[in-house]
C-alpha cells in the first residue's frame, strides 16, 4: 500500500467540472471531496498544468483549507513544459506548494516521462534537487509518471533506484498494444519492485462508453461499464492505486459502491472483458484519451481532442452530423486546416499519435 493511502482508489483531478466561465465548479469538487474522504479514501492527484493552472488552487480551496493536512494524501507532479533551466526547477515548486495551500507533498512525479525528458532531468539535476526536497521534508516519496516504451523505462529504473512508484497508462484496452505496451511497462514495474499507480483506466472515457454490441455483453452483469475498467486494472498483484478523473458526485457514488470493499474481476467478468477488448480493437478510431496536453499552447488554437472526438463519433454513428458540430466546434477556434505542422502537440502526445497527419484527415 502506498504510504499513508488508506485504500487503493485515487482521484484524478484532471477532469473537474467547469462552468460556464471556464472556473472549476468549487461547489460540486466540495461535494465530492467530502463524499471521497466520508468513505475512506485519502489520495488526490493533480499537476501543474491541469485544468489551466486551476486544479491545484481548486484543491487549496476544497481539500486543504477544510482538511488536516495529515488527513490525505497529495501528489502534485514536475512537468516539463514549465522549466527550461536548472534554476527554475525550484521556484516552480515553490508555486505548486503555494498553488496548493501545503508546506509538502506526499508524493512528487517527474512527469510524462520518456527516453528525451529522462535525459533532460537528468542533465538539470532534477532527481538531485528532489532527493534534497525529500530530506527537508517538503517531499515524502519520488515517482515518475510515464509514457514511452517498457525498454525505456526499465533504463530510467536501472539508472534511477530511488524511484518509488511509476504511475502507468494501464488499461485492458492497452494492455497487449505495441504502441502503449501496457503489460510490458507493468512487467518491468514488477522486475525493480515498484509499486504501480495506474491512470487512464477507463481509457479517457472511451470505456465507459461503449458500442452496442461491447455493451450487450456487460449488461449479462450487474457492474457498470468503467466498473469492469477499474476493477480490471485494480486487480493486479503490484498496482497500488487506481486513479478516477471523476467530475461529478454520481460518477464518485458508482465509482466508491465497488471500490470500498473491492473484489478482483472473476474468470466470468475476465471473460467478458477479452470479448469487449476485441470490439474495440475492431474499430478504425483514433486512440485519444482527451488528456489536453497537445491543446496548451497550440498556436493555431485547435482543440485538438473534441476534433478527434468528433472524427471518431462519425465513424461510429452513421447518422451524426459531422459538419454541423465541426463548424460549432471551430465557431471560436482553430480549424484542422490551421495546423502549421509545429508538431509540438506530437512531442508531448503520450499516445505518440501522429497529429499533424490525422488534423489532415479531418
Amino acid at each position: 500500500m502506498l504510504d499513508g493511502a488508506l485504500k487503493n482508489f485515487g482521484f484524478g483531478c484532471m477532469r473537474l467540472k467547469l462552468l460556464d466561465n471556464g472556473e472549476v465548479d468549487l461547489d460540486n469538487f466540495r461535494e465530492m471531496v467530502d463524499l471521497f474522504m466520508e468513505n475512506g479514501f485519502n489520495y488526490f492527484d493533480t499537476a501543474h498544468g491541469y485544468i489551466n493552472h486551476k486544479s491545484e488552487t481548486a484543491i487549496r480551496e476544497c481539500l486543504v483549507k477544510r482538511y488536516p493536512r495529515e488527513s490525505f494524501i497529495l501528489t502534485d507532479k514536475l512537468s516539463d513544459g514549465f522549466f527550461k533551466t536548472e534554476e527554475e526547477i525550484l521556484p516552480l515548486f515553490e508555486s505548486q506548494l503555494a498553488a496548493c495551500g501545503v508546506d509538502y507533498f506526499d508524493y512528487y512525479l517527474m512527469h510524462a516521462h520518456n527516453a528525451e525528458l529522462f535525459e533532460k532531468y537528468n542533465r538539470l539535476h532534477a532527481y538531485e534537487i528532489v532527493s534534497d526536497l525529500i530530506k527537508q521534508g517538503r517531499v515524502k516519496h519520488l515517482g515518475i509518471s510515464f509514457h514511452d516504451k517498457a525498454d525505456v523505462l526499465d533504463m530510467i529504473l536501472t539508472g534511477r533506484p530511488e524511484i518509488e512508484v511509476v504511475q502507468l497508462q494501464f488499461n485492458y484496452l492497452d494492455y497487449e498494444d505495441d504502441n502503449v505496451q501496457a503489460k510490458k511497462c507493468y512487467d518491468v514495474c514488477v522486475k525493480h519492485g515498484k509499486d504501480v499507480i495506474v491512470m487512464e483506466p477507463v481509457r479517457g472515457g472511451r470505456l465507459a462508453n461503449l458500442p452496442l454490441a461491447a455493451q450487450r455483453i456487460y449488461d449479462e452483469f450487474d457492474s457498470g461499464y468503467a466498473e469492469f475498467a477499474i476493477r480490471w486494472a485494480a486487480g493486479f498483484d503490484n498496482v497500488r492505486m487506481v486513479l478516477s478523473g471523476m467530475n461529478d458526485t454520481a460518477q464518485m457514488r458508482e465509482n466508491i459502491g465497488y471500490m470500498k470493499d473491492f473484489r478482483p474481476l472473476d474468470d466470468k467478468e475476465l471473460a467478458a472483458v477479452e470479448k469487449v477488448c476485441s470490439i474495440l480493437k475492431n474499430q478504425n478510431i483514433i486512440p485519444c484519451t482527451a488528456c489536453g496536453y497537445c491543446v496548451d499552447g497550440c498556436p493555431a488554437d485547435i482543440k485538438i481532442p473534441r476534433i478527434f472526438e468528433l472524427l471518431n463519433s462519425r465513424q461510429l454513428d452513421s447518422g451524426f452530423d459531422f459538419d454541423a458540430a465541426y463548424s460549432a466546434l471551430t465557431e471560436d477556434s482553430g480549424e484542422a486546416a490551421d495546423c502549421i505542422k509545429c508538431c509540438q502537440c506530437e512531442h508531448i502526445c503520450p499516445q505518440k499519435l501522429k497529429i499533424t497527419e490525422l488534423l489532415e484527415t479531418v
